[in-house]
C-alpha cells in the first residue's frame, strides 16, 4: 500500500529525533491522585510506577482549581443539565446559555466590553492573528513568544514580520520606525508570561510605544498579548499581567481557562466591535464545536473563587510558596531567574545535567518538566518547576531537599 512509502519517511524522521535527544518521548499516564492530606499536598499515581506517589510540580493548574470540590461540582451538575457534550458548532446549534454567561463575566473580569471563547487557547491566538492579517499587515513579534503565536504568523503571512530581541524595547521602537511606510496597520504580539522562564513583557512600555506611533499607519498600531499563564496567577488580584505592569491601552487580551482556572478552553476579551468580527471571521471558533457546558459553569465557578477574597488568599499562598521554592534554590547555590510568578526555571544550561536531574527526581517521587535544545536555546536549559497553592510549605521543603541531594552529585 502506498501508505507504507510515507510510513518509512516518517519513522525516520522519528528515529532522528531520538538519536539527537529531541524527541518528546513516551508520555506519563496518570492513573489516579490521591487528594492533600494533611501536612502534603496532592500526590499522583503514575503508570509503570505501582504505588508510588508523585509530587507532581510541573502543573498548569496554579491555584489547584482543578481538584477543589465545588468546581467538580459546578461541572458536573451541569452536565446533568445539559448533557455531555454542545452537539454542534455555535452558529449552528452549539451555544448554550453557560457559553454566554461566561463569554459575559470574563469580559467583566478584565474590564472589557466583549469576550469570546474557542476550544483552546492556541484555538483563540491562531484564529484571532489570522482574521487581522491581510496583505497590508506588519506583524512584530517577542523573539521567545510561544509556538502558537509562531505558527500563526507563518500560517496567515503577513506583508513583512520582524522579530525584536527578547524584552527589548528599543529594538522593539526601532522595529516600529522602520515600519512606516512599508504597511497599513502594525499588530505588536507578545506574549504576557514567557512560560518557558516565567518573566514578563512590559505591557506598559509596549502600548506605550503603541499609541506613540499609531498616527503613523493609517489603520493603527494593534497590541496583542496572549496571557495564559498570567492570567488568574499573576497580579494582586490575578488579571495577570496588564495588572502588574498597570497597563493601558492593550486592544486584544487573549486567556486561557485551563490554566490557572483549572478547567479547559481558550477566550480573547476586547471591544465589542473587534469581538463582533472575530465572530464572524476566526475559522476555529466557526468550524469547532466550543467547550461543553459543564467546562464553562466550572470555569464561571473558578472566575468566581478568583474574582473574591477566597482568590485573594489563594494567590498569596501561591506566591509565598514561589518565593520559599525560589530563595531555597538560591540559597542551595542554583542559579534561577526570579519572578513572581509561579514558574521557577533552575537554570542547569547543560543537555545531560538537566535529563540527569529529572531522572533523579522521578526517582525521588518528584514531577518537573526538562526543557533542552531546540525547545529552548542551546545553553539555556533548564528544569521549569510550576508552584501551586496545591503544594504546602512540606511539599516545597521535600523537593529542595531533594535538589540539595542531586547537587551533591554533580559537585
Amino acid at each position: 500500500m502506498s501508505y507504507k512509502k510515507l510510513e518509512k519517511v516518517l519513522i525516520e524522521k522519528v528515529t532522528d529525533l531520538k538519536t539527537r535527544g529531541v524527541a518528546k518521548g513516551k508520555e506519563k499516564v496518570v492513573t489516579k491522585i490521591k487528594l492533600a492530606e494533611n501536612e502534603k499536598g496532592p500526590r499522583f499515581f503514575i503508570e509503570g510506577f505501582g504505588e508510588k506517589e508523585f509530587l507532581r510540580m510541573n502543573s498548569n493548574s496554579y491555584l489547584g482549581m482543578s481538584l477543589r470540590k465545588e468546581i467538580i461540582e459546578a461541572e458536573e451538575e451541569a452536565a446533568k443539565k445539559y448533557g455531555a457534550g454542545p452537539g454542534a458548532v455555535r452558529f449552528i446549534s452549539g451555544t448554550y446559555k453557560p457559553h454566554t454567561d461566561l463569554e459575559e463575566k470574563l469580559a467583566k473580569f478584565h474590564s472589557r466590553e466583549a469576550a469570546m471563547i474557542f476550544s483552546s487557547a492556541y484555538a483563540t491566538i491562531v484564529s484571532v492573528i489570522s482574521s487581522l492579517i491581510d496583505n497590508e499587515t506588519i506583524v512584530i513579534s517577542d523573539e521567545l513568544n510561544h509556538n502558537c503565536i509562531i505558527n500563526a504568523i507563518k500560517l496567515a503571512r503577513p506583508k513583512v514580520k520582524d522579530v525584536y530581541k527578547h524584552l527589548d524595547m528599543n529594538l522593539l521602537e526601532e522595529t516600529i520606525k522602520k515600519s512606516i511606510g512599508q504597511g497599513k496597520r502594525v499588530l505588536i504580539i507578545t506574549d504576557g508570561i514567557f512560560s518557558m522562564r516565567g518573566d514578563y513583557a512590559p505591557l506598559d512600555k509596549i502600548s506605550t510605544l503603541a499609541e506613540k506611533y499609531d498616527k503613523d499607519f493609517e489603520e493603527g498600531v494593534i497590541t496583542i498579548v496572549d496571557d495564559s499563564h498570567g492570567v488568574g496567577a499573576f497580579g494582586k488580584t490575578g488579571r495577570g499581567t496588564i495588572e502588574y505592569t498597570n497597563a493601558k491601552g492593550i486592544d486584544i487580551l487573549i486567556g486561557t481557562l485551563g490554566k490557572a482556572f483549572g478547567v479547559n478552553g481558550g477566550y480573547v476579551t476586547a471591544s465589542a466591535a473587534l469581538i463582533e468580527y472575530f465572530r464572524e471571521s476566526s475559522p476555529m471558533y466557526i468550524y469547532s464545536n466550543p467547550i461543553t457546558t459543564a467546562e464553562a459553569c466550572a470555569a464561571m465557578k473558578s472566575l468566581e473563587i478568583v474574582d473574591s477574597g477566597k482568590g485573594v488568599e489563594l494567590l498569596d499562598f501561591m506566591r509565598a510558596r514561589e518565593k520559599q521554592f525560589e530563595q531555597g534554590l538560591i540559597k542551595l547555590g542554583y542559579e534561577v531567574i526570579e519572578s513572581e510568578h509561579p514558574v521557577v526555571p533552575l537554570m542547569l544550561r547543560d543537555t545531560k545535567t538537566t535529563s540527569d536531574c529529572v531522572h533523579f527526581l522521578v526517582e525521588n517521587g518528584i514531577l518537573a518538566t526538562g526543557l533542552n535544545y531546540p525547545v529552548v536555546p542551546k545553553g539555556d536549559e533548564e528544569i521549569r518547576f510550576q508552584i501551586s497553592a496545591d503544594h504546602t510549605e512540606y511539599d516545597i521543603n521535600y523537593a529542595l531537599d531533594v535538589l540539595k541531594q542531586f547537587k551533591k552529585t554533580i559537585s
